[in-house]
């Protein structure tokens, strides 16, 4: 099932989400409904905030789907630790059609939980890197917005309340 994805202005993207504590068939559904949103987004990435579910799970896929192996999984995830800085343009699938040069570690380790709750430890650079910061970020109701200047980030505020008003948001 493919949900529809929460936009930027929507309260639920700026909670902190909740753990996840059952680790059974609903959550593989749930995990499965957000691969299948993401790929439809063409996103590398996807909260469950971003769906309207306040809990800590995300889904992460750098390949577009084109490699099963590179799907992963993450609940109630923490990033452990960053190292370097990389500035490339981000985007955000709550935030369609913006995108800005952001600032992010280069890499990343997390801790998280595997659909069956059992402790995973992944690292990632570059591209999985920015993901797992973006994604968890969403989890802390943290937009990547947040990372740009304040100009920026006004300005794009603007443009989405402008878009709003004009019922094309």
């Amino acid at each position: 099932m493919i949900y529809p994805i929460v936009k930027y202005g929507q309260d639920v993207l700026e909670k902190p989400a909740e753990p996840i504590e059952t680790f059974d068939g609903d959550l593989q559904k749930l995990v499965d409904d957000m691969f299948e949103t993401m790929y439809a987004a063409n996103g590398v990435g996807l909260a469950a905030p971003q769906i309207g579910i306040l809990k800590r799970l995300c889904v992460i896929d750098v390949s577009l789907g084109k490699d099963p192996s590179a799907k992963l999984v993450l609940a109630n995830p923490i990033v452990l630790s960053t190292e370097g800085k990389q500035q490339e343009e981000e985007g955000c699938l709550s935030l369609p059609d913006f995108h800005a040069v952001t600032e992010r570690p280069l890499r990343a380790s997390v801790q998280a939980q595997d659909l069956l709750g059992n402790e995973i430890t992944l690292a990632g650079e570059a591209l999985l890197a920015r993901a797992f910061c973006h994604e968890i970020d969403h989890l802390n109701g943290v937009l990547f917005i947040k990372h740009l200047s304040k100009l920026k980030r006004d300005s794009i505020r603007r443009k989405v309340k402008k878009m709003m008003k004009a019922g094309e948001w």
